[in-house]
């Protein structure tokens, strides 16, 4: 309960709060990185959706391989990147900082590596549209690698931004751990 003697607030106005309540910049630093990292696991995830969308009807034949051409090899791998994003969203909440480090190290073995096999894999077919101007491959009349080089730049784009800001917020935790174990 609060007394009612004692020091009490000399500023009708209530200004004189600023000096008194602050947030400890960590914390400020913390509660962004995480914003950042719940936005780009966002853009992660559609991306995840657009590629598992473009397997899963390429794979039961939903459509003709006509509007929607067969997956590159790269596809299924990429995939498993379902798994580095479920890491991250488990680690944000509580601050968990052996999820955000599996989650670090499997993006870049399921989502980093089969987008550099992926650029190596259609580099000819990209090499032949270029050159000769044809396509063999098409998604909704669109040249299929012309789509998916877009998808790849796009996706590379998020995941160096997702390490980035994971490694920030990483060290984040870790400097508060310590200053804890400090004291």
């Amino acid at each position: 309960m609060t007394s009612r003697v004692g020091p009490r607030a000399s500023s009708p106005n209530r200004s004189d709060f600023k000096p008194r309540e602050r947030v400890v910049p960590h914390y400020q630093m913390s509660a962004s990185l995480k914003s950042e990292v719940q936005k780009l696991n966002l853009v992660h995830l559609l991306i995840w959706l657009l590629v598992a969308a473009q397997v899963t009807v390429s794979h039961f034949n939903l459509v003709s391989h006509d509007t929607v051409s067969i997956p590159y090899q790269w596809e299924y791998p990429y995939l498993l990147s379902i798994l580095p994003l479920l890491c991250s969203s488990l680690s944000l909440p509580k601050n968990n900082i052996s999820y955000l480090v599996i989650s670090m190290l499997s993006a870049g073995l399921f989502s980093v590596t089969p987008l550099i096999y992926g650029g190596m894999e259609m580099f000819p077919v990209a090499q032949q549209l270029y050159r000769h101007g044809k396509a063999y491959r098409f998604i909704f009349g669109f040249s299929a690698v012309t789509v998916m080089y877009l998808v790849m730049v796009v996706a590379i784009q998020v995941h160096a931004w997702q390490l980035y800001y994971m490694k920030k917020l990483l060290d984040s935790w870790f400097d508060t751990t310590q200053e804890k174990k400090k004291k």
